[in-house]
């Protein structure tokens, strides 16, 4: 296509929201009229059943739950008074506790002020604070927020070093629906501990954001923690951080929470347009459709041009594979979907894989994001006339160019600064796009069997662990990895017996290995 019908191309299929300042350029995914025209009439399906679930309608069959992110940042189509009201209600006590908080009328015993935060869960209760905290905390804040994501005991400890000696004034979140995620239920037993080695009341600087009367709500309750906030059971994971889960940490941190919430609720506006070429979301799922045929043939590669964005690939990771990859449409057909996310940041791609995405294997297709505000205050020049700003919009550009000139297909989203407003817009706009994309290919983006089937899983190895030392401690010599299987029933899940000894022979947990490690058949095991 040459400069003159490319440009007409990029006009025609150029977004621009004038409240938001928010360009959306599909233009380089290289559909034609005929496909468009071809997936309208599923768009037309998509929209309306999206406006079934703003409604109430029941989106999450295997639960009985509603789905209703979007309600948080408009109480007024909430389907019951019951639920504007608790939303509106937790909303301000958020801004109250943090408000309290940050001047210091909240504070710990013996301390002036709360110095750091220290949020534990995992998943949606942690990509999202994780993800708005880079983009949007200044440099010195008042109050510095930490983050135990995972169950790996070697990170938990760099966490707590980086605490160091200001633990007494560390305010902890534990964030869990259930409360019985293993991973945030490990994280919180050892911030229990390391407070109690350091002699510090945990309970006076806790707070849990959980469901109602969950299993954490009523550890909270029962050992006078400060406060709790709620969780509630039509939010999921990867779409709460415009709930407590997100809006309460965001809020310590001196973020303007409304302000999200207010960028969140114009894109929502926006995203209920039923026009195709009128609906950002719907832009972005066609495209999305287009690149993967329907079923998520290539991956997203996602390259924002801001270091303050670093994480929005790993927020899209999950909100986009959780919801989109599932084994069975809503018919119950085997249809494998799914859309692979990855990503890192530009210009630093540009230095690593951006030479794979131009002349390498074509299975993806771009997203860039461009920032148009440098800074503020005035940028030096670097060379005449030019700033480091100038290159980064240079570089992206110019890798926007490389990649149409190699046939490879990429959209690109400008927004003119990243502040909450526009962070709450993203977060929206995407959120959106992934429901209306999973409406087109018939699939529910509000389960996840495959997360729980991991759950479970994991749940079954520890049992089985159990077994294994029971079976060791019983034992009067040591047995060979057959003979413990045999001992406890479980002859299949030898390799299983065999990475549990060896994990606990390696940190010392009361089991000794003896052989040779190349040859698993010939080891004997003992219980120290």
């Amino acid at each position: 296509m040459d400069a003159a019908a490319l440009w007409k191309r990029y006009q025609d299929w150029l977004y621009y929201h004038e409240g938001l300042g928010l360009y959306l350029d599909v233009s380089r995914m290289s559909f034609d009229d005929a496909f468009v025209e071809q997936l309208t009439p599923r768009f037309e399906q998509a929209f309306k059943a999206m406006d079934g679930l703003e409604g109430g309608a029941i989106a999450n069959p295997d639960e009985n739950r509603m789905v209703g992110h979007y309600w948080l940042r408009n109480p007024e189509i909430a389907p019951s008074e019951e639920i504007k009201q608790s939303i509106t209600g937790t909303l301000s006590a958020i801004k109250d506790f943090a408000a309290k908080v940050r001047s210091g009328e909240i504070a710990p015993p013996g301390q002036s002020r709360f110095t750091d935060v220290l949020s534990v869960g995992i998943g949606g209760s942690a990509l999202g604070p994780q993800f708005v905290s880079k983009a949007l905390v200044e440099a010195n804040p008042a109050i510095q927020i930490h983050f135990i994501d995972n169950t790996d005991p070697v990170g938990i400890d760099h966490t707590f070093a980086e605490i160091g000696d200001r633990l007494p004034s560390t305010l902890v979140i534990v964030i869990s629906k259930s409360g019985g995620t293993p991973e945030t239920r490990n994280g919180m037993i050892e911030c229990q501990a390391a407070f109690e080695k350091a002699g510090v009341d945990f309970a006076s600087r806790a707070v849990a954001v959980t469901g109602e009367d969950s299993k954490l709500d009523n550890v909270a309750k029962s050992e006078g923690w400060l406060t709790t906030f709620p969780m509630y059971d039509w939010i999921g994971g990867r779409t709460s951080e415009l709930s407590a889960v997100g809006l309460l940490p965001a809020a310590l941190q001196g973020i303007d929470i409304q302000a999200m919430l207010d960028g969140a609720k114009e894109m929502d506006e926006a995203t209920r347009v039923h026009h195709l070429r009128q609906n950002p979301a719907a832009l972005l799922a066609l495209s999305w459709y287009f690149s993967g045929d329907g079923r998520g043939e290539k991956d997203m590669v996602v390259l924002p041009y801001k270091d303050s964005l670093l994480l929005f690939s790993r927020y899209l990771q999950q909100l986009v594979m959780e919801s989109l990859g599932k084994e069975q449409d809503l018919d119950g057909n085997t249809v494998y979907q799914g859309i692979a996310v990855y990503g890192n940041k530009g210009s630093t791609d540009q230095h690593a894989y951006v030479q794979q995405l131009r002349e390498g294997v074509p299975n993806f297709f771009a997203t860039l994001i461009e920032v148009l505000q440098d800074r503020t205050g005035e940028s030096v020049q670097v060379e005449p006339g030019v700033t480091s700003g100038d290159y980064l919009s240079g570089l992206l550009q110019g890798t926007r160019r490389a990649l149409y000139e190699n046939g490879r297909d990429s959209i690109t989203i400008t927004v003119p600064d990243v502040t909450p407003r526009m962070v709450g817009a993203l977060i929206a706009l995407y959120e959106r796009a992934v429901s209306l994309y999973a409406s087109v290919v018939n699939i529910n983006a509000y389960h996840q069997p495959g997360v729980e089937a991991g759950k479970k899983a994991a749940a079954d190895v520890l049992a089985l662990q159990n077994q294994v030392k029971t079976a060791l401690a019983e034992a009067d010599a040591p047995l060979s990895l057959a003979e413990i299987a045999e001992r406890i029933d479980a002859s299949d899940r030898i390799e299983n017996i065999y990475k549990i000894v060896r994990h606990l022979d390696a940190n010392g947990r009361g089991v000794t290995i003896e052989g040779d490690p190349s040859k698993p058949d010939a080891l004997k095991v003992s219980a120290q």
